[in-house]
């Protein structure tokens, strides 16, 4: 792992979950390209070498900062299916659902997976469309590292195969993801285990070649849509053919000399962030891991909390579609109801250029549905498949609508000039993950690696999850503000995040920190 790496105006910096990711970034950099090339061959990347994580059956975010154009969201996140509910409720005996148990090590948790589980992916569509928008390579070589790593394999990272354990119970669901992730024996792989996709390989090739219209109009969208038919799913062509690939404006705030930029409706996460910030704006905070900035942050994060319910319901989408056009909805439709939120867990990635751009990018497949795309070697997403999201029946979300998520992609311009580009994996821990790194680079101008690796709070529903290096005055007062639960966590534990940032100096000069809690790595050059 490398937390911190920095020189004076070098080609360019990333900080992501793996190295070979940002290998990836550095390569396309290196060759010419900008930071939303690099972030792209980055994400591709990404599914191939974080699978847990990352899918392009799954979906995501962009922000994106050019001089020229400013700054810009990218929502390719998932659609809830046209079908809608009542067709769920018919169905319900013929959807292929199924409950699983994944082991964390220090706590159990339940999911749903199965065909039935399957959300209207983004990911596919979000790619060609902001190498429409942003791009200046072509797509064949912007995929090429993800190819090549796909089709020679690599050597299985320990988290990666951590998560292998963790969710043992999807990954080997059914014999075609058994066959990905297990020895021949049965046994899932190890780390040091050679990891080898070539499907995937082959798919990636074929798009790169055919291009959107393989999925939307062709064999890999006709696959998707047999397997849903004839698998107990509800995915068609109307959804395929009806995702759209939003353009947001950021939801924008001025907080502590800088001006801070994060992802907007129909996502809550970046809502609940600026809530917070708002809330400490203007505060005494003292020096930092003092009672003052300690309890002032505790105060914030309760608060927030509090008033979770009445900022979901302020939250107004705008923006405008990118691609294809969308197909007209049915009568039976619901595509004005409500933006159910999804808190699945993610990776995420942040590059920067010598010119100037910076890319935040945030990734999730949920936990996969324990299905591939036949022959695509793509895992598919399980984002119907979270009670809190859907309800209990796993059938309460309006139809055809875009989920709203938790991830948070996000910008700090400060007024010295200088940019931060962040993100974070975490479930519902990523955005106070991302509030305290905001804060720590703002507030207490601590440098990149510093502000990322400081041990972390997060405070909800009266229950305060603290990791070591606070002294004891700040433990007890902490401990006063939790009425239901305390919990003191070792220094450094994934269960409060990854960040994963890069900065710009206002005189040329980048930083990247990876977050240690969740692998991450950073590299500038």
């Amino acid at each position: 792992m490398t937390p911190l790496a920095g020189k004076a105006r070098p080609h360019g910096a990333v900080a992501c979950g793996h190295p070979l990711v940002a290998a990836a970034v550095r390569e396309i950099l290196e060759d010419g390209g900008n930071a939303f090339d690099a972030a792209l061959a980055g994400m591709a990347a990404s599914c191939v070498a974080e699978p847990v994580l990352a899918s392009l059956g799954g979906g995501g975010f962009l922000l994106a900062r050019s001089e020229a154009r400013g700054t810009e969201l990218y929502d390719f996140f998932v659609d809830t299916p046209r079908a809608g509910r009542q067709d769920a409720r018919r169905l319900r005996g013929e959807l292929d659902v199924h409950r699983v148990t994944a082991d964390f090590g220090t706590t159990t948790q339940d999911f749903h997976i199965g065909v039935g589980t399957i959300a209207t992916p983004g990911a596919l569509p979000g790619f060609f469309a902001i190498h429409r928008a942003l791009c200046d390579l072509p797509l064949t070589r912007l995929l090429e590292p993800a190819v090549r790593l796909a089709r020679e394999g690599f050597a299985l990272a320990p988290f990666q195969a951590f998560l292998f354990q963790v969710v043992g119970p999807i990954v080997q669901a059914t014999a075609e993801v058994r066959a990905l992730h297990c020895r021949p024996d049965g046994r899932l792989l190890d780390a040091g285990a050679l990891f080898r996709q070539e499907a995937l390989a082959d798919c990636l090739e074929a798009l790169a070649s055919e291009g959107e219209a393989l999925y939307r109009d062709g064999e890999l969208g006709e696959k998707l849509c047999k397997l849903c038919r004839e698998d107990g799913g509800l995915l068609t062509q109307a959804d395929i053919h009806g995702y759209r690939v939003m353009r947001r404006p950021p939801l924008s705030l001025r907080f502590d000399g800088a001006e801070i930029a994060t992802n907007p409706a129909p996502s809550v996460g970046g809502a609940l962030i600026a809530d917070s910030l708002r809330r400490l704006d203007g505060h005494d905070l003292g020096t930092w891991g003092s009672l003052a900035h300690m309890s002032a942050l505790a105060e914030a994060m309760i608060a927030t909390n509090a008033a979770r319910a009445e900022i979901i319901t302020g939250l107004v989408a705008e923006g405008e579609p990118l691609g294809a056009s969308a197909q007209e909805p049915s009568e039976e439709s619901e595509t004005d109801g409500p933006h159910p939120q999804a808190t699945r867990g993610t990776t995420h990635i942040s590059v920067a250029d010598g010119a100037g751009n910076l890319a935040a990018v945030s990734l999730s497949n949920g936990e996969g549905c324990g299905r591939l795309l036949p022959g695509s070697g793509i895992i598919l997403n399980n984002m119907l498949g979270e009670e809190d999201l859907v309800g209990a029946e796993l059938d309460q979300w309006s139809a055809g609508v875009r989920l709203g998520s938790m991830m948070a992609p996000s910008l700090a311009k400060r007024d010295d000039g200088g940019l931060i580009a962040l993100g974070s994996g975490g479930s519902n821990r990523l955005r106070s993950a991302i509030l305290q790194v905001l804060v720590n680079t703002t507030v207490f101008d601590l440098d990149l690696a510093t502000a990322v690796t400081a041990p972390r709070l997060h405070m909800e529903s009266g229950l305060c999850n603290l990791e070591q290096g606070y002294d004891e005055v700040v433990v007890s007062a902490l401990k006063d503000m939790a009425p239901e639960a305390f919990q003191l966590w070792p220094a450094g534990n994934l269960f409060f995040g990854g960040v994963h940032a890069v900065a710009s100096a206002p005189d040329g000069t980048l930083a990247a920190a990876g977050d240690p809690r969740r692998a991450g790595f950073a590299e500038v050059f």
